[in-house]
């Protein structure tokens, strides 16, 4: 009897053993298919390429206007033998934007921006179009003027198709933010400016709402404004247009509005080489500033441009033509009080 009882307790023994063997090896298989990868195989992360950064707008240089009236004065004083022309050649060799207001809204309108995309395209260099065409321009001042609002977009729209697969970048409408409110007869403002953006930017060009400059509207203000008027659609904003504020102020209050709402910017600097005069038309102690170049450093700067044509009247004051005129004596006066 004792070996009978011997005999069955080695048995359970051994069926006890057995069991807690396969218990094991199933643990052993259960892990290894959760980790299916070998101990020799090399785990570390793939090296991510740096991002690359598109080049600016103005990467290839700035384009010279076709219509450049500095070029036309220069050649009409080599002709009749002038002194000045050895001055003329100066402002002539210069990029300066081609502004487009209510004055280009005819038949002719699609084949004179044909004729500068060709010649930037030509030359070389990126063309700068001002579109200043905005219903209650200027609120009744020198430049006073623009479009009635129901024919505003449809005169955007044929700009933006022209523009459409060119190399182009567009200033949005000078003071047209800064004067907000200022008189009657703006209609929807905010709305056209947005709209208006909209279709520039579809077109591929890059632009830049104007923002008025640093001793105008404060940097809060304009950056809520700015954003009302689309700039998420735009490339960024525009300082300084016409005016004659220093390039430092300038790029301060740009860099504070960009800090607020992002966008890149670009500066006039076409008559700003002795700072602000206290007067905005015409004044005579203006200087040149410098030359237009494109900026490629760690600010939001895209380009010092010559937006304003240096020469070119603001109005009838100080002797000076009607608004936008060609002015000798002001270009003269510009390139002499440098």
């Amino acid at each position: 009897m004792p070996l009978v009882i011997a005999a069955l307790l080695a048995l359970l023994l051994l069926v006890l053993q057995l069991r807690i063997g396969a218990t094991a090896a199933e643990r052993s298989d259960a892990q290894g298919s959760s980790e299916p990868i070998s101990q020799h195989e090399d785990t570390a992360p793939e090296e991510q390429a740096p991002p690359v950064e598109e080049p600016g707008p103005f990467a290839g240089g700035i384009a010279r206007s076709q219509s450049w009236t500095g070029s036309r004065a220069l050649e009409t004083a080599r002709a009749d033998g002038r002194g000045i022309a050895a001055e003329l050649e100066e402002l002539a060799e210069q990029p300066v934007s081609t502004w487009l207001g209510d004055w280009a809204r005819g038949d002719g309108l699609e084949g004179m921006l044909d004729r500068q995309l060709d010649h930037a395209e030509s030359t070389g260099g990126t063309p700068v179009f001002v579109v200043y065409g905005i219903p209650g321009r200027d609120c009744g001042l020198y430049s006073a003027g623009g479009l009635e609002e129901r024919d505003y977009l449809d005169w955007i729209g044929r700009i933006a198709d022209s523009l459409t697969g060119r190399d182009a970048a567009v200033v949005l409408e000078p003071d047209a933010l800064a004067q907000l409110g200022d008189c009657e007869g703006q209609g929807d403002r905010l709305g056209l400016l947005s709209d208006a953006t909209g279709l520039l930017a579809a077109s591929g060009a890059a632009v830049y709402l104007d923002a008025g400059h640093s001793n105008w509207v404060a940097a809060e203000v304009m950056a809520e404004r700015l954003q009302r008027a689309g700039i998420a659609q735009a490339r960024g904003f525009a300082t300084n247009v016409s005016n004659f504020y220093a390039t430092g102020d300038e790029q301060a209050y740009a860099e504070r509005i960009r800090s607020l709402i992002g966008g890149d910017y670009v500066i006039d600097v076409s008559r700003n080489g002795a700072g602000p005069q206290g007067e905005w038309c015409n004044p005579s102690g203006a200087a040149l500033g410098e030359h237009p170049r494109a900026v490629d450093d760690a600010t939001g700067l895209d380009a010092l441009l010559w937006i304003k044509t240096p020469g070119q009247s603001d109005g009838t004051c100080n002797g000076g033509p009607a608004a936008g005129e060609w002015w000798e004596q002001a270009a003269l006066r510009l390139l002499r009080n440098r």
